[in-house]
């Protein structure tokens, strides 16, 4: 192991456990892995993987982007990973999973679960590029450096894929309320 690298274990391993990492981290994790595979199986099994690689890796990590963009980049090498070496491809959609509004009424909190439902639902059929870029942003609040560095792309191109996905779902939004 270079020198470098053993300051950077010396001086990560002791500050960040495993424990701390997923309970900081998992939700992210979990999220992105889900969002990659459409699947709760399989993104609760790339977890564990990201969280254990990350673990045995620590002293790999040099401090050039944030724990958590380098915890997403390992998520998303696994998870391509598994896509490439298993026959667990599904489709599940957002459709039964409420997500968080506030809202004053019961009746105003269920229409705004049944329109972020929707937008989730409407996201999920975007392709790839377009859905991962917005699924950072939205999801993991990532800036466009942070996608480019994650992605490998340059950051124009998160610039024009992110401003893609977003037209196509504000399209489709605005088709369905014509309707």
């Amino acid at each position: 192991m270079p020198s470098d690298e053993l300051q950077y274990a010396a001086a990560y391993a002791p500050v960040i456990t495993l424990r701390e990492m997923m309970d900081t981290y998992g939700s992210d994790v979990w999220n992105y892995a889900y969002f990659l595979t459409r699947s709760r199986e399989q993104a609760n099994d790339i977890s564990q993987d990201v969280f254990l690689k990350a673990y045995r890796n620590i002293g790999k990590y040099r401090g050039q982007s944030s724990v958590k963009t380098w915890l997403l980049t390992i998520t998303r090498n696994t998870a391509f990973s598994w896509s490439k070496n298993s026959f667990w491809r599904r489709f599940i959609t957002l459709g039964n999973q409420p997500l968080a509004v506030n809202a004053p009424s019961a009746e105003q909190e269920a229409l705004g679960n049944q329109y972020a439902n929707r937008i989730w639902e409407i996201i999920m059929e975007l392709p790839d590029k377009n859905r991962e870029v917005l699924v950072l942003d939205l999801q993991h609040g990532l800036s466009i450096a942070e996608m480019s560095g994650l992605l490998g792309i340059a950051q124009g191109t998160v610039k024009s894929r992110l401003a893609r996905a977003r037209d196509k779902v504000r399209k489709i939004i605005e088709e369905e309320e014509r309707e």
